[in-house]
């Protein structure tokens, strides 16, 4: 290995930066040679060039408008297309990467800092990750909490899922608001032209594609993991199963599963495909339809069951259940300019007038004018006035948009706290 010298000369007055009150201004200044050296490898040697200790942009971020965003890998390498989503959570990473309400999307933290926490496995909402990848500005290079077991890109790597740093967040922020959610192509393949892959990015799409199938269990099971009682507000009901609870699993959190659990239901998971006749036949006290991901006119097929079981027994759904329900009580749903994906949105509760802060992540949303005569509206979303909660009396029916387990998130839609 050859050593390359660099020469730096600095126009410095050692007086002015080594004395606690320097002399006034003069004219006659001396030069201060700084010699340093770095050292080359071979093919650095023949281009010139030295080795840098620091990592270097080796991935791409191509959205489908044509704009390209170097960045710098970790996690897992390749070639992936998604849609690009922005959250505005401030903590809960990894509640958000094992989400399966994310499958094919790439999540773009508005925070800055990701992944000073590391990871641990009670934070889990699912049995994997199914986001597409993850898009952050700074990658935390140490971790700091007492529960923390792994790192960030150690985990993603093992889970064979991309992420990328580096990158101007809050420029594409503002292009994900301006022109609504886009297509893109993460990419550390340099072999793959930036043409290419914004053909890519233009020729998929996730509207239309039943994204549920791909992440819903295949066979029904019980729930069996308790809440624990540092993470429950609920000590009355806990550990005593009064309500018997058919939950389909559209792409179902763990923690929604926690939380009913903790409040005395003995709870039976089904496949989102599961009929309606068999969920009857077993007469439990009520139905949960689940959150998830995608399209809802995707998946005719949920809707037909949850039009089956509507009037036979009391439902409620949550998120793309809520969608789903909006869909059987006759109502249409559309794609929102760049949806709701964060732990900070303000909705109202039509019903009490109180003001909830609330964890959000879905792209569609019930259109209320379309809706059955007797559906009410029971809360509406601050930021842009639009469907967050349905009732039904008449059915025994009622839905939030929003995650009422608040995983990550606040807790004020938690009524049993009060």
């Amino acid at each position: 290995m050859s050593i390359k010298a660099m020469d730096f000369s600095l126009r410095i007055n050692p007086s002015i930066c080594f004395t606690q009150n320097p002399p006034k201004p003069s004219s006659k200044l001396r030069f201060l040679t700084v010699r340093c050296s770095l050292p080359l490898t071979s093919d650095d040697a023949a281009t010139g060039l030295a080795e840098r200790p620091w990592k270097v942009a080796d991935a791409r971020l191509v959205l489908e408008d044509g704009s390209i965003w170097k960045a710098k890998s970790f996690g897992a390498s390749g070639t992936q297309v998604g849609e690009v989503v922005f959250n505005t959570s401030l903590t809960g990473y990894q509640e958000i990467l094992t989400d399966p309400s994310y499958a094919g999307q790439f999540v773009l933290m508005t925070n800055p800092h990701i992944g000073n926490t590391g990871v641990n496995f009670d934070d889990e909402e699912s049995r994997q990750c199914f986001l597409a990848g993850l898009v952050i500005r700074s990658l935390s290079i140490t971790t700091s909490n007492w529960r923390c077991v792994e790192t960030l890109g150690d985990y993603l790597a093992e889970r064979n899922i991309m992420g990328i740093y580096d990158v101007d967040t809050r420029a594409i922020t503002r292009r994900l608001r301006q022109d609504g959610s886009l297509i893109g192509v993460l990419s550390t393949e340099q072999s793959r032209s930036d043409e290419e892959l914004l053909e890519m990015s233009r020729s998929w799409d996730i509207v239309g594609i039943d994204l549920i199938s791909g992440v819903t269990c295949n066979a029904p099971y019980e729930w069996v993991d308790k809440t624990k009682s540092d993470w429950d507000f609920n000590s009355n009901g806990r550990d005593q199963e009064t309500y018997r609870v058919v939950a389909y699993d559209f792409g179902i959190k763990h923690n929604i599963l926690r939380r009913l659990a903790s409040y005395g239901c003995k709870i039976t998971v089904v496949p989102s495909t599961w009929p309606a006749a068999e969920t009857l036949k077993v007469k439990p006290d009520g139905v949960l339809f689940s959150n998830g991901p995608g399209d809802p006119s995707a998946v005719p097929y949920a809707v037909e069951t949850v039009k089956e079981i509507l009037g036979k027994v009391p439902v409620f759904g949550i998120c793309m259940g809520h969608q789903l329900l909006g869909q059987a009580l006759g109502g249409k749903t559309f794609k929102m300019k760049f949806g709701h994906h964060g732990g900070n949105h303000p909705v109202c509760n039509l019903l009490n007038g109180r003001v909830e802060i609330s964890a959000q992540n879905h792209n569609y949303a019930v259109d209320p004018a379309s809706l059955l005569e007797g559906v009410e509206v029971t809360h509406v979303n601050l930021n842009d006035g639009s469907c967050a909660g349905l009732a039904y009396p008449a059915l025994n029916v009622m839905s939030l948009q929003y995650h009422p387990e608040a995983s990550p998130g606040p807790h004020d839609s938690d009524c049993g706290k009060n």
